[in-house]
């Protein structure tokens, strides 16, 4: 059952909002812009929701959505359709990281064993969680620095939820706004043909 929200209980702007949707009508990357940063993704080296180092480039060969997640938006439910997603194309290689931030409503206040505790109780999520980061301010990870500023879909993170589609070389080949539904057609589709 699909939910659908309003912009008066998730507490948006018409700005935030606007913001959302011109993310998910953007522009393929221009060739130039993919020889620079193609494979880049993989340099990058993460802690897991349980503190352990992870290295990007064990996704090599693998498609990625890559998500900005908190526990108490509006937008978490779609921690369901993340999991729905993952668990129709994990087969065929498709990969999904979150990572929880606090930029946002202050939305995800609590410690990465309180987060686990809460996506693994009340969603059963069986892909890869990774531990809280700030994705938007002058604390912004070195992934999402480059992700906004240099992966061909630059601009700031507008909210929890969005998300990055990576191709199997590493490669950025979209972006969605918070609100794009991960197990709508929109994702889906671009997610078969990165995965083609």
């Amino acid at each position: 059952m699909k939910r659908i929200l309003s912009r008066a209980k998730l507490g948006l702007s018409e700005t935030l909002f606007a913001a959302a949707a011109a993310l998910s009508k953007r522009p393929e990357v221009n060739p130039m812009q993919a020889e620079k940063t193609k494979g880049r993704i993989y340099e990058f080296e993460m802690l897991s929701i349980d503190g352990k180092p992870v290295k990007l480039s064990k996704y090599k060969g693998h498609a990625l959505l890559i998500v900005n997640t908190a526990s108490l938006c509006g937008f978490t439910p779609q921690y369901t359709d993340l999991e729905a997603l993952h668990q129709k194309y994990k087969d065929k290689g498709l990969r999904i990281a979150a990572f929880p931030a606090n930029e946002f409503g202050a939305q995800e206040p609590g410690s990465d064993a309180d987060i686990k505790s809460f996506c693994l109780t009340k969603f059963a999520l069986s892909f890869d969680l990774y531990s809280k980061i700030s994705v938007k301010g002058p604390g912004i990870h070195p992934l999402y620095k480059f992700l906004t500023t240099e992966a061909g879909f630059n601009g700031d993170i507008p909210w929890n939820f969005s998300k990055y589609l990576v191709n199997k070389e590493g490669l950025v080949v979209a972006r969605f706004g918070p609100d794009a539904n991960p197990a709508g057609k929109e994702i889906e589709s671009k997610v078969e043909a990165t995965l083609a």
